[in-house]
């Protein structure tokens, strides 16, 4: 049986991309430029949320959606550009990263799916919609994708954290991503696959399907723009999931990672809003104002 040396870990050398030396400040532009285009979309869909005839149960998700996208790009942005310059972090700012990032993903991932829940029931059964999606519902729905969310995070971190971590505590990422950091622990992570495959079954594979029976039962119009966000986050965030594990961090894996945790979040404002009749009308409304 092979045996490797481990020793207790201050920090860690995320050295992600590191191979193409000659995109570094390419990359940490394009990230920089999408990460101020994410805050802009996401809070100025936030401000027009709060005009009163957008007080509807669509609404209020669509906000709790831009809040999470703005504190999970924020969790994990802000440090990779530092990264860029500054290769190590210490292990607790790690473990921090990983936890909130890992957390406010897996809520969207909760999010989406209650999302598409109540495009059904506003579309299907708009007689009894208002009665079904009644404020106490649907308060209660988001607060459990957060709690959701974070229980996940915080029990697959905790058994990631304190597993022994190999002497060349080197992370071949960008970020202190979860899959990449199970490649650096000395011991077995067994049970760490399990749980995550679990918990990317329970988050990912079920919501999709749930969203995708959502799309069959409506006209495609109607439902075309959550399918597309749909798509795009969950197909990414599924590829990296649930296929088969290497002990390497290809570079295609780390770009697809970008595409879930910064594209994604970069379009939904300008997707939702471009495509809805309400936000159009409220942004009409306060142009009249001003």
């Amino acid at each position: 049986m092979e045996t490797r040396n481990y020793s207790v870990v201050t920090e860690f050398f995320l050295v992600g991309l590191s191979q193409y030396p000659e995109l570094q400040l390419f990359l940490f532009m394009l990230c920089l430029i999408m990460y101020v285009i994410l805050l802009l979309g996401n809070s100025i869909l936030i401000i027009r949320i709060l005009d009163s005839r957008l007080h509807t149960p669509m609404y209020f998700f669509l906000g709790n959606l831009s809040f999470l996208d703005i504190c999970y790009t924020s969790s994990s942005i802000p440090p990779m550009l530092i990264i860029f310059n500054k290769k190590s972090i210490s292990f607790i700012d790690c473990a921090l990263q990983m936890v909130v990032s890992l957390g406010l993903g897996s809520t969207e991932c909760v999010l989406l799916a209650l999302m598409a829940y109540d495009y059904y029931a506003a579309i299907c059964n708009p007689l009894t919609y208002s009665i079904i999606m009644n404020r106490v519902l649907y308060v209660q729905m988001a607060a459990w994708s957060w709690i959701i969310g974070c229980l996940n995070s915080l029990v697959q971190t905790v058994l990631t954290m304190v597993l022994p971590f190999c002497e060349n505590n080197i992370i071949d990422h960008l970020t202190c991503e979860i899959l990449a950091l199970l490649k650096v622990i000395c011991s077995g992570i067994s049970m760490n696959v399990c749980i995550m495959t679990v918990a990317s079954i329970v988050l990912l594979v079920i919501p999709l399907l749930i969203n995708s029976a959502e799309g069959r039962k409506k006209d495609f119009s109607t439902c075309s723009v959550h399918l597309t966000m749909v798509i795009l986050f969950y197909g990414s965030a599924l590829f990296m999931y649930m296929k088969p594990k290497s002990k390497f961090t290809k570079a295609s894996d780390e770009i697809i990672g970008l595409s879930y945790g910064v594209i994604t979040p970069m379009l939904n404002p300008i997707i939702y809003s471009l495509r809805n009749k309400e936000v159009k009308e409220a942004n009409a409304h306060v142009h009249l104002l001003n």
